[in-house]
Parts: structure tokens; sequence; C-alpha cells
């Protein structure tokens, strides 16, 4: 008795018009993922800066410590 609500609960769900379909997630998740691989460097650069930026002060604090 239980599986067939779920059943009848999903297929509600998928034949459901309202909101986003799965082609729009598709597509939205394509555009990010494509301007994604377009600045991984300029991100990739940018985060090793940051994260040497970071250590290094870190590393300087340590250092003059007496």
């Amino acid at each position: 008795m239980a599986m067939k609500m779920i059943i009848e609960k999903i297929m509600l769900f998928l034949r459901n018009e309202d909101g986003q379909t799965s082609t729009e997630y598709i597509l939205l998740l394509a555009v990010v993922a494509m301007i994604v691989f377009k600045f991984k460097s300029v991100a990739t650069a940018k985060l090793t800066d940051l994260t040497n930026g970071v250590f290094g002060k870190a590393e300087q604090m340590l250092q003059e410590q007496p």
C-alpha cells in the first residue's frame, strides 16, 4: 500500500508542469559549467595568490614571536 502511494506521488511530481523542468536545469548547469571552465585558470591563480599571502603572513607572524 505504501509503495503504491510513493509511486503515485512520483508520477504526480513528474507530470507537474509548474516551475522549472529538468531540461531547464540541465541548460543552466551547462552554462555554469562553461563559465567555470572558462575562468578556471584565473580563479586558480587568484586562489593561489590568496593562499600564499595568508600562509606567508602566518609564517611571518610566527617567526616574529619571541
